[in-house]
């Protein structure tokens, strides 16, 4: 059975319910200030505070603009604190990335080092079987290993398969088989 602490969600979105930072930035608010609700993104509501502040200072009252003002430092912070989130994550995420780079640097040296290797042996290989000096009973082989593409078998060429000649078009046209339409009239 499960303990009574652990809530059980009917939600399907559980996975994705985290506090972003991103969402705070663009999120749309609901402020219940001294007059009235202000809705906005949290810039337009710091600009909103900002401006009665100003408002108020000029009409002299003291109290009222400072109440906008701490209502506007709220937000301030607010965005404050997203921004800070962003930007470390941003660095997480750039080293993570400057990690996997390196991390395929090593795959692509080691690769070419690999590959290095194997053409030196082959290399290697390829002059050790020339340094060799054919005995005069195999002459044949020495020309094998020079010369892959004699291995294959040679195929004997195709002769061309004749044509029949092509009938003259005028040998074969007849008027009285042609349609009508074709027919000399000769008169």
């Amino acid at each position: 059975m499960r303990s009574p602490n652990k809530s059980r969600s009917r939600n399907k979105n559980n996975n994705r319910r985290q506090n972003n930072a991103g969402n705070v930035i663009n999120r749309v608010f609901d402020s219940n200030g001294p007059q009235g609700r202000v809705r906005g993104t949290p810039n337009q509501i710091i600009e909103k505070y900002q401006s009665l502040a100003h408002d108020a200072m000029l009409s002299g009252d003291r109290v009222e603009a400072e109440n906008f003002s701490q209502h506007a430092e709220h937000y301030i912070r607010m965005m404050a604190e997203a921004q800070a989130e962003l930007a470390k994550e941003q660095a997480a995420r750039q080293a993570e990335q400057e990690a996997r780079q390196a991390e395929q640097a090593a795959r692509q040296a080691e690769q070419e080092a690999r590959n290095r290797a194997r053409q030196a042996e082959q290399g290697d290989q390829n002059a050790s079987d020339q340094s060799e000096t054919p005995s005069q009973d195999e002459p044949e082989k020495q020309d094998k290993l020079s010369d892959p593409r004699e291995e294959q078998p040679k195929k004997p060429r195709r002769k061309p398969s004749q044509r029949k000649p092509k009938a003259d078009v005028a040998e074969g046209f007849d008027d009285q088989n042609a349609p009508d339409f074709l027919k000399v009239i000769s008169d």
